[in-house]
């Protein structure tokens, strides 16, 4: 690269391990070699990045790139993911910029009490994503009881039929989500924090039906088997739910911070 450069924030991690490195060879959003800065104790795994692309207004209009836009996700995440697989860390949100290196330092000590304690949080921990899909169908009131309820004449269980149709999928949803929150408690029991997310839109994540849970958990490491095997027991358990266990996960779910002030590059 030429010319002056901004740095990337990846994640923050502890002094005491940032000698494990950082992968060679590995790049980020810039395709720029990734390196550590420390600072209180503390070092932030960065990477340079020029001025000139990553400004207020390079950057705006990169992020209504949308192909842009996945690429750079995609190797600030891979950063990341590459960094917590040697060291606890704390994930820094996607585009979190300063002028330079002594910024990072600065803002490294001013914030060291925040950073220690989200990393004692996850010390010995890591995060499992569950999420939960069902079949709307299997959950809708039995076609029967819509029958009796017409009194056996065909007009009548038309009328009938139309008056519960709106009810019909309040009530699918009702007994699904119930569904979802059984298997929630029993996860939950297992993890030492959890917390819950959105449905993804499903023309987006590419599935049918409804998604009911969307929950990551925070699992003592000595738990995982038991967590993935409570998640099999639980698919058997429930067959007219879909369970899809991901991870390991960087602590993205349990490290937030308020933002920190982001410069202009």
């Amino acid at each position: 690269m030429t010319g002056p450069e901004a740095t990337w924030l990846y994640a923050v991690t502890s002094a005491d391990v940032a000698d494990a490195g950082v992968p060679a060879g590995l790049t980020g959003v810039a395709d720029e070699p990734v390196r550590v800065v420390e600072g209180g104790g503390l070092a932030a795994v960065v990477g340079s990045v020029p001025r000139s692309d990553f400004d207020e207004r390079a950057l705006r209009e990169h992020l209504e790139d949308l192909r842009w836009l996945e690429r750079a996700a995609r190797a600030h995440h891979r950063v990341i993911d590459a960094a917590a697989g040697r060291r606890h860390v704390v994930p820094l949100r996607f585009a979190t910029l300063y002028h330079d290196d002594e910024r990072v330092r600065a803002m490294l000590v001013e914030r060291q009490a925040d950073f220690a304690a989200a990393l004692r949080r996850v010390a010995g921990r890591t995060e499992w994503g569950v999420k939960a899909y069902v079949d709307p169908r299997a959950f809708l009131p039995d076609p029967a009881e819509d029958a009796a309820e017409g009194g056996g004449r065909p007009g009548a269980a038309y009328l009938a039929r139309r008056r519960t149709q709106r009810q019909e999928q309040e009530t699918a949803h009702l007994r699904a989500t119930e569904r979802a929150e059984e298997v929630h408690a029993t996860l939950a029991e297992l993890a030492v924090a959890t917390a819950e997310h959105p449905p993804q839109d499903a023309a987006l994540a590419a599935y049918e039906g409804w998604m009911v849970l969307n929950n990551s958990y925070l699992v003592p490491d000595e738990r995982t088997d038991a967590f993935a095997a409570a998640v099999t027991a639980l698919g058997e358990r429930f067959p007219e739910v879909g369970l899809e266990l991901s991870g390991p996960w960087p602590p993205y779910s349990f490290t937030a911070l308020p933002r920190p002030e982001v410069e202009e590059p």
